[in-house]
């Protein structure tokens, strides 16, 4: 096989754990009062971490007074319906076997994104998780994305990226990583293809075949 590290993202692609992230926007708007926002919409925000989707959603000027009150109903909630997404274990496991260093690349808070992924029995596949919070740098920075790479001790040219976002797809191309996207997050296959992604598949199952035969 080609790839000697595959790099994950984590919500939308190796997990759902949306329905906290809506549940705790909402927790945190209906405390100062702001308009709710629909599921959709905050679906649509995340991915560039959560500084930036509470900005979208609620506006820059009140992501100070919203962020402790998300954190503190998320700490509180969040693993009560967390799920793996299809296919996702059987992956890890199977590049596992084949030798292949599996980590996660997230805009999640590292210390949720570590807690998830014990939670959902996950760390025993992965040689790391990267999270915001472990650098001063989040997806698409490059240097967040070489500092996973050197902490794994893999290089660009033997690493592939696979993710549900433009955000994955940027991170992919700014390091110089193949990118393999999935439709079970954020974005469509039209809108993963807008954004210049190839390698396109509906879940983390339908990819499987092909990132092993590469």
């Amino acid at each position: 096989m080609r790839y000697r590290t595959v790099l994950f993202d984590l919500d939308g692609t190796l997990i759902d754990q949306f329905n906290a992230i809506y549940r705790c926007h909402i927790y945190a708007m209906r405390k100062l009062g702001l308009p709710e926002p629909t599921f959709a919409q905050v679906r649509n925000a995340v991915g560039g971490g959560l500084d930036t989707a509470i900005a979208r959603l609620a506006g820059q000027e009140h992501v100070a007074a919203l962020l402790p009150l998300f954190t503190e109903h998320w700490d509180a909630t969040n693993l009560q319906d967390a799920k793996l997404l299809p296919g996702a274990t059987e992956l890890l496991v199977v590049l596992n076997s084949a030798g292949v260093r599996c980590a996660v690349l997230t805009n999640k808070r590292a210390s949720a994104a570590r807690q998830v992924c014990a939670h959902l029995h996950l760390t025993s596949t992965l040689a790391g998780v990267f999270g915001a919070q472990d650098t001063p740098w989040i997806k698409p920075d490059p240097r967040f994305t070489q500092h996973a790479l050197t902490t794994l001790g893999s290089d660009a040219i033997s690493t592939c990226l696979v993710g549900d976002s433009p955000y994955d797809l940027a991170a992919a191309k700014n390091s110089g990583l193949d990118f393999f996207g999935v439709t079970t997050g954020t974005h469509t296959a039209d809108e993963l293809r807008a954004a210049g992604a190839i390698n396109i598949y509906p879940d983390l199952t339908a990819l499987t075949g092909d990132l092993l035969a590469t």
